[in-house]
């Protein structure tokens, strides 16, 4: 099977659903990226009069074509609202929006499509697991363990819980070769309810040995969130091989729309949580003394849920599947460690690489000081030559204090991106150090 420029109708996207779990399996192979980019119309654009060079996929990837003729196809011929009408175009907005659901639960091999739970984006479902489970679960003396290399949405929902109920937070330090240090593990698990890790850190890059986490935090009996944001758009995903017991990602990371997360969960946990939001939808019945709430995972959709975004997310996981994970990620991991070395050999000690030396032990995340040029006129000099990078601190301050930087500069890699990218990059940075360094 072509990896680009396929399914464009809905009877082919139908069929590439039912095959993701060949389509996972796969070996990898090289990417013709020449070819996917003429699946991305916004690759097109010049900017300042540049060909646009888009390296900031870790905030938000671009959008392909069978996306947004999954969306516009939605809206022209079918639009309505889901779970309630009997009328057809009702029922087919319906079907292709439960059509997403189960299109997502097999590309992370799910037990079943009811441990979807359909979120705005990662944050909100992590959001959900801190006042669903967490309030329910996590009061003292139950223990919190996160890490210090945590976006935001990873801590803050944390921090707030430990306000309201005195939950103890616990950290993973990280080690000076840019990884976790396990070694206190076993202390800090002690009396622990819930580990809450990245799978992928969206600033270093690092990919923390979730498995090992995973089972020595069993073995003490507390449970595993992953927030696989800048994991699940990037590598093969298999919740159980991964030992976690929730994750959470963004569709907007992973070629997909805004608007649209994913929390995964045991349909066991899910069904003893109670809802976060409530409203319409979630309800099996609702008198003036009290209300009863439907299945799994409606219970958690409150509301009008975001169809549109949910059948695009679908059309992604479509487009990701006919490439192969193992592809994908077999492609990103050479790009990053091409970025690194050109980086280094043009630039060699007026450049810190952030993270860990070896690309097979990081995503496609290169964060990067240049001499004592600050991030944001790193960011300037590049969009000058069309090159779109992040600068800050990537919403991860603590992290920030922890490498002694105020901000990087990140650039990140996506199917869409290959070596002349790079090349752009690294002749661009050149310009930054004459002006500023």
């Amino acid at each position: 099977m072509e990896a680009i420029g396929l399914m464009r109708s809905r009877e082919e996207a139908e069929m590439s659903g039912a095959s993701q779990a060949l389509s996972q399996a796969l070996p990898a192979k090289p990417l013709d990226v020449d070819r996917i980019k003429k699946d991305f119309p916004i690759l097109n654009r010049q900017v300042h009069g540049k060909r646009l060079v888009y390296l900031d996929s870790a905030a938000s990837s671009e959008k392909p074509l069978l996306v947004l003729e999954a969306m516009d196809r939605y809206y022209r011929t079918t639009h309505a609202n889901v779970h309630r009408g009997v009328y057809q175009i009702a029922e087919e907005a319906t079907a292709l929006y439960e059509a997403a659901r189960a299109k997502v639960a097999r590309f992370i091999n799910a037990a079943g499509p009811e441990e979807v739970v359909f979120t705005k984006n990662a944050t909100e479902a992590i959001n959900l697991v801190a006042y669903s489970w967490g309030r329910a679960n996590l009061a003292p003396p139950r223990a919190l363990v996160t890490s210090e290399i945590e976006h935001h949405a990873n801590l803050v929902p944390w921090l707030q819980l430990r306000n309201e109920k005195g939950t103890e937070l616990r950290y993973l330090a990280l080690g000076p070769d840019g990884k976790l240090d396990l070694s206190p593990l076993p202390a800090l698990l002690e009396g622990a309810g819930l580990v809450a890790v990245t799978a992928a850190s969206n600033v270093l890059g690092t990919l923390p040995p979730v498995r090992q986490i995973a089972d020595a935090a069993h073995a003490a009996g507390a449970l595993v969130l992953l927030d696989g944001a800048q994991f699940v758009p990037h590598l093969p995903t298999d919740v159980a091989e991964l030992g976690a017991d929730f994750l959470a990602f963004s569709g907007h990371k992973m070629l997909g729309p805004t608007g649209i997360g994913v929390l995964w969960a045991r349909r066991e946990l899910l069904e003893a949580m109670p809802p976060f939001l409530t409203g319409g939808e979630m309800i099996r019945d609702v008198r003036l003394d009290g209300f009863t709430t439907t299945d799994i995972p409606w219970k958690f959709e409150a509301g009008t849920p975001p169809i549109a975004e949910a059948i695009g997310l679908g059309a992604a996981v479509d487009y990701l599947c006919a490439l192969g994970m193992a592809s994908v990620r077999a492609h990103e991991q050479a790009l990053t460690a091409y970025a690194m070395r050109s980086l280094k050999e043009r630039y060699g000690d007026d450049v810190t690489i952030h993270g860990p030396a070896a690309s097979e032990e990081r995503a496609g995340v290169v964060s990067f000081s240049y001499k004592d040029v600050h991030a944001h006129d790193i960011s300037q000099i590049l969009d000058e030559a069309g090159v779109c990078v992040r600068a800050g601190h990537h919403c991860a301050k603590p992290l920030m204090r922890r490498l002694c930087v105020p901000a990087t500069a990140r650039a990140s890699f996506s199917v869409y991106n290959d070596e002349a990218d790079v090349d752009v990059l690294v002749e661009a940075l050149g310009r930054a150090g004459a002006l500023f360094g």
